[in-house]
């Protein structure tokens, strides 16, 4: 199966050996990691204020 690169556009053979797939390489994995802790990219969700989180810093998972 073939993909295109999520970052160039790049064409990319989803198979075992493509160590960086989805990414045709290591450059266009790294881009894409830094746009993400860039917060260029993000999932949708609620914001969450500081005073909505538990004060003792446990996380509740539902």
């Amino acid at each position: 199966m073939k993909v295109n690169c999520p970052t160039c556009k790049k064409e990319v053979e989803w198979v075992k050996e493509s160590l960086y797939r989805p990414f045709c390489s290591k450059r266009c994995q790294l881009i894409d990691l830094g746009e993400w802790a860039d917060e260029e990219k993000r999932i949708k969700g609620e914001s969450v204020s500081a005073e909505d989180l538990p004060q003792d810093k446990t996380i509740y998972f539902d």
